[in-house]
């Protein structure tokens, strides 16, 4: 494991007392905060992942943007990254950390095209969220010709993703994140990137419990179709 994600955990340990606070606070003077369930998923576009025979991406954790910083795009350098500048001082601790049980890797290589993989699944209380990022944790790449080859993330930075989208009650969001190596320049190496056209947002009404006030369906609500 790389000391950058030994010194995330060092910071996650004096933040998450309020982060889980913010999640288990669900029932507070009698009032049972209404709850969704976020799915999130991977999927990689072609960028240079031609050149690999695997490319297995370790992630451990996503962060969850407030609604506030919808407009981030504006502060993503060039590579895709997040500015580090943005994520200093009190709006770095206005996001919340959802850190997996156990990491999930995924292989870009067998995530191309319609290809997605479900790395995480959880229930959350409802809430509107600017943007999502993906904490990794190292990569692991074969070339096809047998070779081993460097595909780091930009300044150790999370993979963000600039797509609006909410929590909503009685309702699955299932946030797919797109992302692809890029080669840097005649290095060798290569970069991950995120892939802002490929990034989709889509909304599963749950059927209710049998309670005698199921919710009436309306079929899938894609990002494009919100209300």
């Amino acid at each position: 494991m790389t000391d950058h994600h030994l010194d995330r955990r060092s910071y996650l340990a004096g933040l998450g007392a309020a982060g889980v606070a913010g999640i288990a606070g669900c029932n507070r003077g009698g009032v049972v905060a209404q709850t969704g369930t976020l799915a999130t998923a991977v999927t990689d576009q072609p960028g240079d992942i031609a050149d690999f025979d695997s490319c297995v991406v370790t992630i451990v954790g996503v962060w969850l943007g407030p609604a506030s910083e919808t407009e981030g795009a504006e502060n993503e350098t060039e590579d895709g990254s997040a500015d580090d500048e943005e994520t200093e001082g009190g709006e770095e601790s206005e996001r919340e950390y959802l850190e997996f049980d156990e990491p999930q890797q995924a292989d870009l290589v067998e995530l191309q095209g319609d290809n997605t993989q479900l790395i995480d699944e959880r229930e959350l209380t409802v809430g509107e969220h600017g943007y999502l990022q993906l904490d990794t944790d190292g990569v692991e790449a074969t070339l096809e010709n047998g070779e081993s080859a460097t595909v780091e993330v930009p300044g150790n930075a999370p993979l963000k993703f600039n797509a609006a989208f909410e929590i909503r009650a009685n309702t699955r969001t299932v946030f797919t994140a797109d992302f692809t190596p890029v080669k840097r320049g005649n290095s060798g190496s290569y970069n991950l990137q995120p892939v802002a056209s490929g990034v989709a947002v889509e909304y599963e009404e749950i059927e209710a419990e049998s309670t005698g006030n199921e919710t009436e369906s309306d079929g899938n609500d894609t990002d494009g179709n919100d209300e």
